[in-house]
């Protein structure tokens, strides 16, 4: 059958002219073609730069190994940035365009937390899985070090949900970042002031009140606070704005007097104990099969940089697991005579509290401090009260603020709530403040578990998130996802950069107390 033949049939029964079916059909032709002549114009580097004004969009770009290395190969943003063709490249690069335009047209760029945008869970949105594959479809290069081959093995196998992707390790080889290491940080640490003049005893504390540690053999010191003996109703009642279940029912708990550190533990006052205790040339096998009791074994050296490169000294310090803190509370112990150690939950929860019984130590409400919800998003929450008080995702900057940032609370401690999340001792349990009724004293929590407490929400934390009831726990599988390491660090997490942890002193360890 010859082309007229077929084009007489396909106009049999039809009114409409062959010219008009020519011309749709030459319209549809021209539109694919500028729809490709557009698709390809907008997908040019410069042009994403002209959108992507943020300041170090381009630097960090042109010095990271995506462009800057020895093969000569430039990877382009669209590579990173779409779906490669044919697997929602043209929905993707509508989507993603649209609120680009948006945001370039409508909001100020000097107000946006580029810095958010920059974490993992963020860049997750905007990078995809499936163009990293497209390029490293061997993920086992002759090349490849023993570490590596570890960690691809894990994210091949992995059968974690969500599933580790290529940038939970890689997150910054599209744009250089120079405190990133994917190596041992064997200089971790060395930067610590030496040259100062150190403290021969620990401080001598007659009297239950306020006093300033000090580290012997260090030159670090830090400021207690005396938290009086009390009754208090641990928990959240049931009418409390965007309270969880597991923080009830409310229970009345009574508590025997402790000190308190006024701040959470600094790097200036961990770094003392890392390098009085760690080993550079120790592994973590080495770690795990130790027999040794005679002396506190402290940390392998860390896998990167554990400050994010954004500085040590009097901020907080992170990333070291729950076994890492309670090692520093048996150091610190060791070093000074007294009983230090880790908060009870119901210690750290009536300490946070100071004697208040609103959903914050200040006044305000939660639903208006949220961030939740289309009008919040597109308005902003309420956050001139609670801005004085606490660092969380309103105004944390998404890294760890100096203590000086906020106002103490009425016990005249600083970040109960925000900035880091801290470590507490007890086990976790949804249920743990169910069974029984009546006074409960110097409670411990369970007797066993897998994961421990962890109270106060960070930086990264929505308002609901840091009241005083809040509750969350360790996620120590979910932490340690990205470590290349065989086995795994029993120091370090890998991949959660907002937890820390603050000290208790006992004070019937002291003697007169």
């Amino acid at each position: 059958m010859n082309i007229k033949n077929l084009i007489d049939r396909m106009m049999q029964g039809s009114r409409t002219p062959l010219w008009l079916i020519i011309f749709g059909v030459l319209i549809g032709l021209i539109a694919i073609g500028t729809i490709n002549t557009v698709s390809d114009k907008t997908s040019t580097d410069t042009y994403c730069m002209s959108c992507h004004v943020h300041p170090w969009a381009e630097q960090t770009w042109r010095l990271s190994p995506h462009n800057f290395n020895r093969t000569g190969i430039t990877v382009h943003c669209v590579d990173c940035h779409l779906p490669p063709k044919g697997e929602g490249y043209l929905l993707a690069k509508a989507k993603h365009g649209a609120k680009d335009v948006y945001g370039y047209l409508f909001k100020d760029s000097a107000k946006i937390n580029w810095a958010d945008k920059r974490l993992l869970e963020n860049a997750k949105t905007f990078t995809y899985e499936a163009s990293c594959i497209k390029c490293h479809s061997n993920l086992f290069p002759v090349t490849l070090s023993v570490n590596g081959s570890n960690a691809h093995m894990q994210y091949k196998n992995s059968k974690e949900d969500p599933k580790p992707t290529c940038i939970s390790c890689h997150l910054n080889v599209g744009h250089y970042d120079k405190n990133v290491k994917h190596e041992h940080d064997t200089n971790f640490g060395v930067d610590a002031a030496a040259s100062q003049e150190k403290f021969a005893s620990s401080t001598k504390v007659t009297k239950f009140e306020n006093f300033t540690e000090k580290i012997p053999g260090t030159t670090v010191a830090f400021d207690m606070v005396a938290i009086p003996e009390g009754t208090f109703n641990m928990g959240s009642p049931d009418n409390e704005p965007l309270r969880k279940s597991d923080e009830g029912p409310v229970r009345k708990v009574k508590l025997s007097k402790f000190w308190m550190g006024k701040i959470e533990v600094s790097w200036n006052e961990y770094l003392a104990f890392f390098m009085a205790t760690a080993s550079q040339g120790r592994t973590e096998g080495q770690v795990l099969t130790n027999k040794k009791v005679d002396a506190i074994t402290g940390p392998t050296p860390p896998w990167g940089a554990p400050d994010q490169g954004w500085g040590k000294g009097s901020r907080p310090a992170i990333t070291m697991s729950w076994r890492s803190a309670n090692t520093y509370c048996q150091w610190l112990s060791q070093v000074t005579g007294k009983k230090y150690r880790l908060p009870t939950e119901a210690e750290w929860e009536y300490a946070c509290r100071g004697n208040t019984t609103t959903p914050y130590f200040f006044e305000g409400d939660p639903s208006k401090f949220t961030s939740n919800g289309l009008l919040k998003k597109i308005f902003g929450p309420d956050t001139t009260k609670i801005n004085s008080y606490i660092v969380y995702k309103e105004n944390g900057a998404s890294k760890t603020m100096d203590p000086n940032s906020v106002k103490a609370n009425p016990f005249g401690l600083k970040n109960m709530t925000g900035n880091i999340a801290e470590f507490c001792s007890d086990y976790y349990a949804p249920d743990a403040y169910k069974g029984g009724t009546g006074l409960v004293v110097n409670p411990q929590g369970p007797e066993s578990g897998q994961e421990h407490v962890i109270r106060g929400g960070s930086f990264k934390s929505d308002a609901k998130d840091v009241r005083s009831a809040a509750r969350d726990f360790t996620k120590t599988k979910a932490w340690l996802s990205t470590d290349p390491q065989m086995p795994k660090s029993v120091w370090w997490y890998s991949d959660c950069v907002d937890n820390g942890f603050r000290i208790v002193c006992e004070a019937d360890s002291i003697s007169g107390q």
